[in-house]
């Protein structure tokens, strides 16, 4: 058995971490008592049939719900009733299932609206510290270059992100996301509506970033992809956790099975 000291450790450590929590909508308990904990440097599957309650509690961990009760933990601090942007400051950033860019922005403008701390923010210092403010906004335009580099958006910086494809509207939101420099990211469905070539290269930008020690919590109902990113999947079903284990073995789990099959609504 684990020493306890050792467990707390591993709990504190843990980039990401839900307790007990619960989310309730009128008499209708959407997440019941789900507990997990991410790993550091891990890249975490979240599985469940339709009605889960897997998106629900995404929304929990990136603070754009509060819990009816339980705890979320990011690198052991508390965080339960902290905002979304309480948690991309604390190192926790989220995309979506269906992207919403700033569709009249061009692609570079949407990139570094996910920009943190700029000091050009603050009316003040555009007066007290021109020099200072220019600098950063050089450098900010820089490293948004970079990160439509690394999502192949170059080309396409002065566009308005309405010309988007859905796949692009994916990777400008994770470019938009690494503004932030987040030390863990929720990906909600990256592959959904995305064609398979440009979902092949989504896949190795997830890797990529992974490799360089972000921490991920993926929800995806391609297996495939989740038995080729995730060496360990979490199951939830009807709220709650069920189980969870590598991507082989939780495809021939009965329980896993019956879950999908036996109809979870």
């Amino acid at each position: 058995m684990q020493p306890a000291a050792d467990i707390a450790h591993n709990l504190a450590a843990s980039p990401l971490e839900a307790r007990g929590v619960v989310k309730v909508f009128g008499g209708l308990r959407a997440v019941d008592g789900m507990s997990l904990a991410l790993r550091p440097g891990e890249l975490l599957g979240l599985i469940g049939p339709n009605g889960a309650g897997k998106t629900t509690l995404f929304n929990l961990l990136a603070g754009s719900l509060k819990p009816s009760s339980g705890a979320i933990l990011i690198e052991g601090r508390d965080m339960t009733s902290a905002g979304p942007e309480a948690r991309i400051a604390n190192g926790v950033g989220r995309t979506f299932q269906i992207p919403r860019p700033f569709a009249e922005m061009t692609v570079l403008e949407n990139v570094l609206t996910g920009g943190q701390h700029q000091s050009g923010e603050r009316a003040w210092l555009n007066i007290v510290r021109p020099g200072r403010v220019a600098a950063e906004e050089r450098a900010a335009v820089e490293k948004a270059r970079a990160l439509l580099d690394f999502v192949t958006l170059s080309k396409l910086e002065d566009e308005p992100a309405r010309v988007l494809s859905g796949g692009q509207r994916k990777l400008l939101e994770l470019a938009r996301i690494l503004m932030a420099d987040p030390k863990t990211i929720l990906l909600d469905e990256p592959a959904a509506g995305v064609n398979p070539s440009l979902l092949e290269f989504i896949i190795e930008r997830v890797l990529e970033l992974n490799a360089r020690g972000t921490s991920i919590l993926l929800i995806e109902h391609n297996m495939e992809m989740v038995a080729r990113l995730c060496s360990r999947v979490v199951v939830m079903a009807a709220g709650s956790y069920l189980t969870e284990g590598a991507p082989d073995d939780i495809a021939r789990d009965p329980a896993v099975v019956d879950a999908y099959l036996g109809g979870v609504a």
